[in-house]
């Protein structure tokens, strides 16, 4: 699935978690790139940083599905993330003692193979609604939005 979507161009440029050749160190190559050619012209940078809190259990099985048919993933193989994804259950254990059945509602598996991937096409097209208006970079559930602000030369009148 992770060799169609990059085939297909489908995962964000800006993307820097779970993929081959990305990482934190992409991420922050880029963003130095940036902010030193502006800093060269002696512009500034706005930065804001948000970091999803509880992240992974916050994904949308309904939604995530909708987003991956969107993508092309169908029959068989959507029905099996469909299956992945529904009817989890969890308890937790302290010591030897162990709580009741809870049922999820939403959220992938972190610990598994295919979480991260469907966390990442999840949060995928969040980069669109910043096109042009600034840059977004991403790192899993963490994201880095910043604008060169240009400077503006003063000429007094007199």
């Amino acid at each position: 699935m992770l060799d169609y979507f990059l085939r297909n161009n489908v995962i964000s440029k800006q993307q820097h978690e779970f993929l081959c050749g990305k990482s934190t160190t992409t991420n922050f190559l880029e963003q130095l790139n940036d902010w030193t050619v502006a800093l060269d012209n002696r512009d500034s940078v706005t930065v804001g940083y948000v970091d999803y809190a509880k992240a992974f259990d916050s994904v949308s099985p309904q939604k995530l599905c909708y987003k991956l048919q969107a993508y092309g993933i169908s029959d068989n193989l959507l029905k099996w993330i469909q299956d992945f994804l529904s009817e989890r259950r969890q308890c937790v254990r302290v010591g030897n003692a162990l709580s009741s059945m809870k049922s999820l509602t939403s959220g992938v598996v972190q610990g598994s193979c295919l979480g991260p991937l469907l966390f990442v096409i999840y949060i995928n097209d969040i980069v669109s609604l910043f096109d042009g208006q600034c840059t977004c970079k991403l790192y899993a559930d963490d994201m880095k939005l910043y604008t060169i602000v240009h400077a503006i030369e003063f000429q007094p009148r007199f």
